[in-house]
């Protein structure tokens, strides 16, 4: 880590919080570890194949060459004469820990996607965007590896305009092709700039090479055009034909990025210096933390809308967005301040859970390392340590000016496994380890089958699920063993039925007297079990209503087909009846429960399991037995497309066919296939599948 002190205080305005996001292999971390190289935060550049890169300190990471845990970095750069400061998050790309991205650009302001320039748009090209979109944070896009063969600019960014936004513009041109990459054309100020190889650490402004300089024409038209929309005045001058001048563009680009009219694309090999240019536009395009609206959030007790300024004199608000269990300091939990300030040893107002925690000292990070800090402010992203019972998504206020802000809600896991200890004596360590590593990931989680006793973890893949395994035997010592991996399927209702739920017991003294009628029916994909109050004239009294909706959530963990979680089912209570001396809470519980358990039984249910998206990358000599072994796997063959030498086959297939896949893919095509998976939807599984499935359940 540099000697530099990150805790300087910089203008709001001078502050970047940017997020490194893009499909696995395209590049997000060694770009990082450019970035932090040619801030000079660097003096060796870290590799991610040698495992020595910055942001990649899990002891798996650096075995794997993969990013598993978002880490965050600073560092400064200087733009016409003024230092800034950006802090970047680098996220993971694996499907599995998609998480982490979601989680980041919750807090970030902006983001950087890095595309593989071989492959375009990727399935988790695509993931990422959305993710990105429904925060609405403002990005650029950064085409990689061009220096490869295969590497094409114009046909990936052809895909981003295609696959993701038709306001994609080209903002960089490359200059030279695959191994003869060696500069690229600005498009903003029309120079080339050119570098000797992988180690130039200067760029050279040249003229454009002459065939280039027709082609540069063209996308700077486009480019102009596109930018002088964003500003009255600037449109005028355009269309009178004056020409606008490089700070002019570079305003109206930044106007039309923050805004979501432009996402500028840039090409290259960011092993190089091209990096110098990467930096430059990261600070002109994307958002400080001045230029973002007033955050919204409620008021805990009316509910009210609350709005804080982005300002360090507004009252304090922030969200907490991770939380890492350090072995030696205890629990950090990550956070990035929206409205004023913080200090060590003061008291925060945990709103979401009603408490106030204690904040024992501040520290800003640098991947794994930390800075002490006495303070942090608005923009500012630290982590505190001593916070006992805040979680992921908890926002933390003044408690004389409370607020709570939105939650981060996450996917639901798709795949289970059973898992016990091997000695007696790591009982013990795996039940603190696991609710550990819950509390760090809120795709993990951890349950017990009543049934079996068995312990049961369930996570986003296959590889979640190993990679948390190897993180209780390494770090918490505890040795366990694993069951084969489990669909997390669910039940539904194809049909509207009513169904009565009497329960009703006379053993001498007071009795129980609960009687309710529910009707239920098919809901919305996506939208869970929606439980709504249609009782009229007092037919059951208000009091209890909540008490039938408890026992219909309750029941509706477990259905009746194999036991799995019942979804997207609308419930409505609609009558009932109630005994002056006999009703309770309790015994409306049960009737509501055994009114939504019946109902299921003959509302036609069926089971539902999770379907994959699935992208294989083969040559063309393999297309026709990957169709065939996914086609054998109850899989739907979408379409099959040409990228360069290779063929992209696309198709949907149930996940409890895709166990061990890769491996099978790697035997088919001699090692050179690689496939990417990620969740597409639920949908209906076949009968026989079905009867199948409810006979092991059952252990017929």
């Amino acid at each position: 880590m540099a000697s530099q002190t990150y805790n300087v205080k910089f203008d709001l305005e001078k502050i970047r919080n940017i997020g490194i996001i893009a499909h696995i292999d395209a590049g997000k971390t060694t770009t990082t570890e450019r970035l932090l190289f040619f801030t000079g935060q660097k003096h060796k550049i870290g590799e991610v194949h040698d495992g020595a890169a910055t942001t990649d300190f899990m002891v798996q990471e650096r075995e794997r060459g993969i990013t598993i845990m978002s880490a965050a970095v600073t560092c400064f750069w200087t733009l016409d004469g003024v230092q800034h400061r950006i802090n970047i998050i680098d996220t993971p790309g694996h499907v599995d820990f998609t998480a982490e991205v979601e989680r980041s650009l919750r807090v970030l302001d902006g983001a950087v996607v890095i595309f593989d320039g071989k492959m375009g748009v990727e399935p988790q090209s695509e993931t990422v965007w959305r993710q990105a979109s429904k925060y609405n944070v403002p990005r650029m896009c950064f085409v990689n590896k061009l220096n490869l063969l295969g590497g094409d600019f114009y046909m990936s960014l052809a895909s981003i305009k295609e696959r993701l936004s038709p306001k994609a513009l080209a903002l960089t041109l490359p200059i030279g092709k695959e191994t003869e990459l060696r500069g690229f054309v600005d498009l903003i100020d029309m120079k080339a700039y050119m570098y000797d190889n992988i180690d130039s650490t200067e760029l050279r402004a040249e003229e454009i090479p002459a065939d280039l300089v027709e082609k540069a024409k063209e996308f700077r038209h486009t480019l102009v055009e596109r930018v002088a929309e964003q500003d009255d005045a600037m449109m005028e001058k355009y269309f009178a034909g004056e020409e606008l001048t490089v700070e002019e563009l570079r305003k109206g680009l930044r106007k039309g990025t923050l805004s979501g009219e432009i996402f500028p694309v840039m090409g290259g090999d960011s092993r190089t210096v091209i990096v110098h240019k990467l930096l430059d536009y990261i600070l002109v395009c994307l958002p400080s933390p001045k230029d973002l609206p007033p955050v919204k959030g409620t008021h805990p007790k009316t509910e009210a809308e609350v709005e804080r300024k982005v300002d360090e004199n507004e009252a304090f608000s922030g969200l907490v967005f991770k939380i890492v269990s350090d072995t030696h300091i205890g629990t950090l939990s990550y956070f990035r301040i929206y409205s004023g300030k913080l200090s060590a040893g003061s008291y925060v107002y945990n709103s979401t859970r009603n408490i106030r925690e204690r904040v024992g000292r501040l520290v800003l990070m640098h991947a794994d390392d930390r800075e002490e800090v006495p303070e942090l402010r608005v923009g500012d992203i630290g982590a505190i340590v001593g916070l006992k019972d805040s979680l992921t998504g908890d926002t933390l206020c003044d408690d004389a000016n409370p607020i709570v802000l939105e939650k981060i809600k996450f996917a639901e896991p798709v795949v289970s496994e059973a898992i016990e200890p091997v000695t007696k004596s790591d009982q013990e360590k795996m039940g603190m380890a696991l609710a550990r590593l819950a509390k760090e990931d809120p795709t993990f989680l951890v349950s017990s089958n009543s049934e079996t006793g068995q312990t049961i973890i369930s996570g986003m893949g296959e590889l979640h699920l190993e990679i948390m395994v190897d993180r209780l035997n390494r770090e918490f010592g505890a040795q366990v063993k694993v069951g084969k991996p489990q669909v997390a399927y669910r039940e539904t209702v194809k049909q509207s039925v009513k169904m009565e739920g009497r329960y009703i017991k006379q053993s001498g003294g007071k009795g129980q007297y609960g009687h309710c009628w529910l009707r239920i029916e098919p809901n919305e994909k996506g939208k869970g079990v929606e439980f709504i109050n249609e009782i009229k004239g007092g037919a059951i009294p208000r009091e209890y209503i909540p008490s039938i909706e408890k026992g219909v959530k309750e029941a509706s963990q477990s259905g009746v087909i194999a036991g799995y979680p019942v979804v997207d089912v609308k419930v409505f209570v609609y009558d009932g009846s109630y005994h002056d001396v006999d009703s309770s809470e309790a015994a409306f519980k049960i009737a509501g429960s055994m009114a939504f358990r019946d109902a299921c039984k003959i509302a036609n249910p069926v089971l539902l399991e999770p379907i994959m998206d699935v992208e294989v990358t083969v040559p063309d000599k393999f297309v026709g037995d990957v169709t065939g072994s996914l086609s054998s796997k109850r899989g739907q063959i979408l379409k099959t497309e040409v990228k360069g030498n290779l063929h992209v086959i696309s198709a949907l297939v149930p996940l409890a066919e895709l166990f061990g896949y890769t491996t099978e893919l790697r035997s088919i095509t001699s090692g050179r296939g690689s496939a990417s998976v990620e969740p597409s939807n639920y949908s209906e599984v076949p009968r026989n599948v079905a009867e199948e499935i409810a006979g092991v359940r059952a252990g017929k």
